[in-house]
């Protein structure tokens, strides 16, 4: 009964757009045990090689990768959309990107005015502002190279 209407109040903190994702996951983190928490993911680096890293649901998509050695922590401090210039762009695999809640208007700005183009790419995301949940398990997700501003 507890976790059942634990799970309906995630769901409805998570249709809340006047929050951002990282204060999402504040709210509607549990006292579950930790593996039944964790999230398996698949992340293909720069260099191609795939590699199987874990998460937390409730945790940003950023913390895991940077957890993993994917990203630098020191590229991204902030998980406030406010604060972000994408800097933990992601691309997400076509079959994952339903299973995600649309991007933000903000998400959209920080990822159009980042891009070169302007013109969004679909697999696009923000690793900031996706938020692991169990319906995410084996997603694959592809970190880009660093941008050259990126680099130190």
């Amino acid at each position: 009964m507890a976790i059942s209407t634990l799970n309906r109040l995630s769901s409805q903190f998570n249709r809340l757009p006047s929050l951002s994702p990282f204060t999402k996951s504040l709210l509607t983190r549990s006292s579950a045990k930790v593996a039944d928490r964790i999230v398996k993911l698949s992340a293909i680096d720069p260099d191609g090689q795939k590699r199987e890293i874990v998460g937390l649901s409730g945790q940003t998509l950023l913390k895991a990768l940077t957890n993993n050695g994917l990203i630098d922590p020191a590229s991204h401090r902030l998980e406030e959309i406010e604060a972000c210039s994408a800097e933990c762009e992601v691309n997400i695999a076509e079959e994952w990107l339903e299973r995600l809640p649309p991007r933000s208007y903000d998400e959209e700005y920080v990822l159009k005015r980042n891009s070169r183009t302007r013109v969004l790419n679909k697999h696009s995301r923000l690793g900031c502002q996706v938020v692991l949940t169990q319906d995410l398990q084996g997603m694959v997700v592809a970190v880009p190279e660093p941008k050259p501003w990126d680099i130190p």
